[in-house]
């Protein structure tokens, strides 16, 4: 398992909102989704074969649909999307994030027995 770097997330929301760009550099490596392993330089692309909202940027590169459901990072692709393209309409909803379909404890899951 590999450590963070400090000062990472600092260095990346700085690049979201200043709206760098710049996928064949080291900001296109940048995991922005890390569930799906989705990058900047995917955001970038997928904006550049035709994703006109966020929506379809979702649909596109499967960022926030990996196992935190957006909850990490659906507000830095909303920020980066925004930022880049500014005219883009904004959806009347958002990209939204999926609670389990019924809370379970983990006493729940350990005893094994039907939910």
């Amino acid at each position: 398992m590999s450590k963070r770097a400090p000062g990472r997330s600092e260095t990346i929301e700085t690049e979201v909102q200043g709206g760098q760009s710049g996928a064949s550099g080291a900001s296109g490596r940048l995991l922005v989704c890390r569930c799906e392993e989705v990058s900047l330089g995917q955001l970038e692309q997928a904006c550049h074969m035709g994703a006109e909202t966020v929506r379809q940027l979702k649909m596109a590169t499967r960022v926030t649909m990996g196992a935190c459901q957006g909850r990490v990072c659906r507000q830095l692709v909303e920020t980066w999307f925004y930022n880049q393209y500014p005219a883009a309409r904004r959806e009347a909803e958002l990209l939204s994030q999926r609670p389990p379909v019924r809370p379970v404890t983990f006493g729940q899951l350990a005893e094994g027995g039907s939910l």
